[in-house]
């Protein structure tokens, strides 16, 4: 069966290609929404599984500086719909929320899947003057075709100014659309399986949009090991998985820009993962991009004076294990003791000067981010300045992007899905104004 005859066309059944999909239907503009999954929202259903993160609740000036080099363009989307109306519009769905203590705000339900029904019902079912919105699943885009073909369906007889006609793959073998106007919402390439995998990159760069290559964001990285290669196997078979609560991080890149955060992450089997290290992610990642490898200063008791750290290190252990004595006098675990012989030689576990500065400054040196498939985002993307202030290509008129396929990155907290919210609002305005303006 033939989709209809698309006035708009969006890619994408995520949070950006959802809420440009809301802002059109709300003024009445028939909306075609395809995507290559079986069901929408799939990663934004797997993301708050164990609690969705709508926003942050933090002043919005500090709010907006959590964009690295973008901050200005991503200001200018959140000034569109930033963290107070993604409450609000929670709010509308039915949905109240709550801030929590770190200052995120979340569901009062936690769970994405109540707020993605009521969604849902509000887009098939819009209220008066709007335009029900159109869903195609198992719909997988691959690209343009010049020509029409016996499936096509087409706006017009002229060629479309959205990019040409749109060639997806269906249950129904070969579907051709060609709309008046189109937003891709694509998302990046973390968590392939759910959807986001990427492939779109070279047709982008086949309509001259400048295109970036796809790194890793809010990622874990593969450490080094104290001989390079890597976590020891007893090590990283022991602990792979352990925590490492209330501690802190600091991290000063070749620029001299330094990063300094209390928290936890998670030992992996590999190196380190976790909210602490996918907060300086970015700087970790460019560094090693720039240097091979960058090397951050774990405090595992940033609570206490060096002094103190000292003292007890230096209190005579008698028969004591020295993990025995570490845990009686500063309430170390077996992981703090264990990643200190990890990466400490014997002669500096023996020393308390050396042994007590490094329970409070353990150099970690990592070698490399994980792959892009096991990010929790991506960065990179169509460039922005490849963008007009609307989100439209300029090489491909009539041609809108949003969402995570954007150069864009900001850390976890709420920040990424609050600007993917925000630019699907602005991609859905820029469509209005080029349905207006022809």
């Amino acid at each position: 069966m033939t989709p209809p005859t698309p006035q708009v066309l969006i890619i994408g059944a995520g949070p950006a290609g959802l809420m440009a999909a809301e802002v059109l239907s709300g003024a009445g503009v028939a909306v075609d929404v395809f995507d290559a999954m079986p069901s929408v929202g799939r990663k934004f259903l797997l993301a708050g599984k164990g609690g969705l993160n709508l926003t942050h609740s933090e002043p919005l000036p500090a709010f907006i500086g959590r964009y690295g080099a973008q901050t200005d363009t991503v200001a200018n989307w959140l000034g569109d719909f930033g963290p107070d109306a993604t409450r609000e519009w929670a709010a509308g769905l039915g949905v109240e929320t709550f801030v929590g203590t770190s200052g995120r705000v979340f569901p009062a339900e936690m769970k994405a899947a109540p707020l993605l029904r009521a969604w849902l019902q509000r887009l098939r079912h819009p209220s008066a003057g709007g335009a029900p919105v159109r869903f195609h699943m198992r719909h997988r885009w691959v690209g343009w075709q010049a020509e029409k073909t016996m499936n096509s369906v087409a706006a017009s007889a002229s060629p479309s100014s959205a990019g040409g006609l749109f060639c997806f793959e269906s249950p129904v073998g070969e579907v051709n659309v060609q709309p008046r106007v189109a937003v891709l919402a694509l998302g990046g390439a973390s968590w392939p399986r759910l959807g986001s995998d990427g492939t779109w990159m070279p047709w982008l760069q086949q309509m001259g949009a400048d295109v970036a290559p796809l790194q890793p964001a809010n990622c874990g990285f593969d450490a080094a090991g104290r001989a390079g290669d890597g976590w020891t196997p007893f090590f990283s078979e022991r602990f792979a998985g352990q925590p490492l609560k209330n501690v802190s991080i600091t991290f000063t890149n070749h620029a001299g820009q330094r990063f300094e955060r209390r928290g936890e992450f998670v030992l992996t089997a590999t190196g380190v993962e976790g909210s602490l290290i996918y907060a300086a992610s970015a700087a970790l990642r460019d560094e090693i991009a720039r240097a091979g490898s960058a090397t951050f200063t774990l405090n595992l008791l940033p609570g206490r004076t060096a002094a103190d750290v000292h003292a007890a290190v230096a209190h005579p252990r008698g028969s004591r294990s020295l993990s025995s004595q570490l845990k009686s006098r500063l309430g170390l675990a077996p992981v703090h003791t264990a990643l200190l012989h990890e990466l400490l030689r014997v002669e500096q576990l023996k020393d308390a000067a050396a042994l007590a500065q490094a329970i409070q400054a353990l150099p970690i040196t990592l070698r490399a981010p994980r792959p892009v498939a096991e990010a929790i985002s991506t960065a990179g993307g169509v460039r922005l300045s490849a963008l007009t202030e609307d989100l439209e290509l300029r090489t491909a008129p009539g041609l809108f992007c949003a969402g995570e396929m954007l150069d864009w990155e900001a850390p976890t907290g709420g920040y990424l899905l609050t600007a993917c919210l925000a630019s699907g609002v602005r991609a859905a305005r820029g469509v209005l104004r080029r349905l207006e303006h022809g």
